[in-house]
């Protein structure tokens, strides 16, 4: 059964090719939080039925991949989609990432579709917003979510195919790609899902995915999107809280449970800084998610 996505971190989550079976055999290997195994674009169309074939002998090992496994497949138009949910259906994973979603149609269409395949209650669905038509109904899109045969769990930023389909300069610190960025976390944060964020395409630019995971934590997405092993460990690093912060909200917390007034109130004095009932709750999210990760770390070792 899938664990519930308040009780799993996914700061990194790595796209591996379902063709590669070198890379399907390393990924148990791996400290990331989840694998996207991709039948979509990292697969040549010619190559898909071997790929399929790969995958479902790495899903059968359910020790063989992180705590996470979503499998990336194929569009709904595609000739490749009903193949791919035959794959899913008889497969274990967490996660379905649904590519080329236009709107809340195509989220509907799948989950029709994955009703007449009879894929499992527990299977949760992701989907990619990557055009331009999904930017601009992300947050229709992730109202679905409120339906009550929803799956959806998860938005993940394209940004390669909105680079693509729009033209837009991705450089300058995505100075110009950031309000599209901020409207895909407006709409996972209204609806109560995950965001994450695109890939950076040069793994040999340490310096530059370091700079733009800590952009993409400072927008409040909960992970990025990887395209290779090196980038794991500063993308944990960059959405995990930083010792000051979690100095800090242990500080509001203990503050709040010795202030007696503290309930009467709702503030208390920090250090001549008023202290809020709104930062007590963000201060027990950031110790939650400290120890969810604590945890992620053991299960690791």
């Amino acid at each position: 059964m899938p664990v519930p996505i308040d009780e799993r971190p996914l700061r990194s989550v790595l796209y591996v090719p379902a063709s590669n079976p070198r890379a399907l055999a390393k990924v148990a290997r791996l400290a990331c939080d989840a694998v996207v195994f991709d039948l979509e674009d990292a697969v040549a169309p010619k190559m898909r039925a071997e790929a399929r074939r790969h995958l479902a002998a790495a899903l059968a090992d359910a020790a063989a991949s992180p705590a996470c496994r979503v499998v990336r497949i194929n569009a709904l138009d595609s000739a490749d989609f009903e193949e791919d949910l035959r794959l899913i259906a008889a497969s274990s994973c967490d996660a379905v990432l649904l590519p080329k979603v236009n709107g809340p149609e195509d989220v509907r269409r799948f989950e029709q579709a994955a009703a007449d395949a009879r894929l499992g209650n527990g299977l949760r669905l992701w989907v990619m917003v990557e055009t331009a038509a999904a930017l601009s109904a992300v947050d229709a899109i992730a109202a679905t979510s409120g339906i009550a045969v929803s799956r959806l769990e998860c938005l993940v930023v394209g940004t390669n195919d909105i680079a693509l389909e729009t033209g837009v300069h991705v450089g300058d610190g995505r100075r110009w790609l950031v309000p599209w960025l901020m409207s895909v976390v407006l709409a996972a944060r209204r609806w109560k899902l995950v965001a994450l964020d695109g890939v950076w395409n040069d793994f040999a630019d340490t310096a530059g995915f370091e700079a733009e995971a800590r952009q993409a934590a400072q927008m409040a997405f909960d992970g990025k999107t990887l395209i290779h092993p090196s980038q794991i460990r500063p993308a944990n690093q960059a959405f995990a809280p930083t010792p000051a912060a979690l100095r800090d909200a242990r500080a509001i917390v203990d503050a709040f449970a010795a202030d007696t007034d503290a309930a009467r109130t709702g503030v208390v004095n920090l250090g001549g800084r008023m202290v809020e009932r709104l930062h007590l709750t963000q201060a027990r999210r950031l110790l939650a998610l400290a120890q969810m990760l604590a945890a992620r770390e053991r299960s690791l070792s």
